[in-house]
């Protein structure tokens, strides 16, 4: 089951971002599903799942983006990998923290991505701070999102089980 959700996640994550890149075009989008995705599989299941689902996706979005293969692989290996480790390692349940650890993959993920970039001299966006940063917020508010609504879920779940019964339970007494 958790191999499914993963998958499901991280379809889900692709499609959505190759969906709105089309429709809103490539300098417009400022979200990036597939690394939101990895932060919650590597904050969700560990470092190893986050290593492994970053690598996936990176691969996914650079064969359908049509860049460098690898490129955006490793990069979202690299913050999945760390991403893992600080949610080991840190008590990562409260809003705070996990928009920090948003914050902080974003950058993780940038730096790389763009330090890759420059050492094989590919064209650079004219401010890639500004991007890092609108990208950095945009994948924060998503993600915290994506969390509350992935965890409010099963509980919503067990109380309308519970309601059920209690409207159950006044009708037959």
């Amino acid at each position: 089951m958790t191999a499914l959700r993963v998958l499901a996640a991280v379809v889900t994550a692709l499609v959505l971002q190759g969906l709105l890149t089309r429709l809103l075009g490539a300098p417009s989008m400022r979200v990036d599903f597939g690394l939101v995705a990895v932060v919650w599989i590597a904050l969700r299941f560990g470092r190893v799942p986050g290593l492994l689902v970053g690598t996936l996706v990176g691969l996914g979005q650079d064969a359908l983006g049509g860049g460098i293969l690898g490129l955006a692989g490793l990069a979202k290996c690299v913050a999945g990998f760390a991403t893992g480790i600080v949610g080991t390692q840190f008590i990562v349940t409260q809003t705070v923290p996990r928009l920090m650890v948003f914050l902080g993959a974003t950058l993780l993920h940038a730096l790389v991505f763009v330090g890759l970039s420059m050492l094989l001299r590919l064209k650079m966006p004219p401010d890639p701070f500004l991007d890092v940063a609108i990208q950095g917020v945009s994948n924060a508010a998503i993600g915290l999102f994506v969390f509350q609504m992935l965890e409010f879920t099963p509980v919503a779940r067990v109380r309308w089980r519970a309601y059920r019964a209690r409207r159950q339970k006044r009708r037959y007494h």
